[in-house]
């Protein structure tokens, strides 16, 4: 199925939506967080006239399960140029992630005022990369790599053969599901699309997101987006990374920084 269909919401009643929780889209078992905050974006977009999500805040307050689930939205704002909208996944009468949006106009082809982004790194052609698989070196079940063409640089492979090299850093390529197009919803589930930066320092479990932001820069060029997934710090059985894409055309069209808990061994 497409992405724009997985992550579809349908309005049940004012501000109130009805989704389904898609079991592919997971990993061990859990719905991966960007795929989550995707069909909450689709949401907030429905309730405000502005056509894009520019911004995006979630906390994961814990794993939904699969099948129907509700989002609950509210308008805080409703501006002109962007208006700002809360939006709460239930199920079972609990909150199991809430999201702060803001939603506005993203231009395409912009021309940058002034630009001190992360550069486009040197990622390996995309034939030349590694498609991830469905279960991990680890022997964790990866669903959602059936679905999506996740493609990894072999230069960041180490820790597929046992020896990460200890540079936290992961990137490759990314298309959904019938090369369906990037738009900016999509974006919220780019960010958290590949494997966390921790895999390039040490073998890690499940690395649970407790924060997740992102911004929409553009809309992307048709065709698949370049990711670049780089952890900075880890103590106390937690790590923030820093996640950029880039388009087919090289602009950077999304960023984002996440907090996640991890234990190594």
């Amino acid at each position: 199925m497409l992405f724009s269909q997985v992550s579809a919401v349908a309005e049940h009643e004012g501000g109130v939506f009805e989704a389904c929780i898609d079991p592919s889209w997971s990993i061990a078992g859990r719905p991966n967080g960007g795929y989550l905050l995707a069909i909450l974006g689709r949401a907030a977009g429905a309730v405000v006239p502005q056509p894009h999500v520019l911004t995006a805040s979630a906390v994961y307050l814990r794993p939904p399960g699969f099948g129907a689930a509700t989002v609950r939205t509210e308008v805080l704002r409703a501006g002109r140029s962007a208006s700002q909208v809360r939006a709460t996944m239930v199920q079972d009468g609990k909150s199991c992630v809430e999201a702060l949006f803001t939603v506005g106009t993203v231009g395409r082809d912009v021309v940058p005022f002034w630009d001190r982004a992360t550069p486009l790194p040197a990622i390996a052609g995309r034939e030349e990369c590694v498609r991830a698989p469905r279960v991990n070196p680890t022997g964790v079940p990866v669903p959602i790599n059936g679905e999506v063409d996740l493609r990894l640089d072999p230069a960041v492979l180490g820790f597929a053969r046992g020896n990460p090299s200890g540079a936290g850093e992961l990137r490759g390529w990314l298309a959904l599901p019938g090369d369906e197009p990037f738009d900016p919803v999509a974006l919220l589930y780019a960010v958290d699309a590949l494997p966390p930066g921790t895999f390039e320092i040490a073998t890690s479990g499940w690395v649970p997101t407790l924060e997740l932001t992102c911004y929409v820069r553009g809309l992307p060029a048709p065709g698949p987006v370049r990711v670049l997934q780089r952890a900075r710090l880890v103590a106390e059985d937690r790590f923030d990374e820093l996640c950029t894409v880039w388009d087919s055309a090289g602009r950077l069209v999304a960023q984002a920084t996440q907090l996640a808990g991890v234990r190594f061994g």
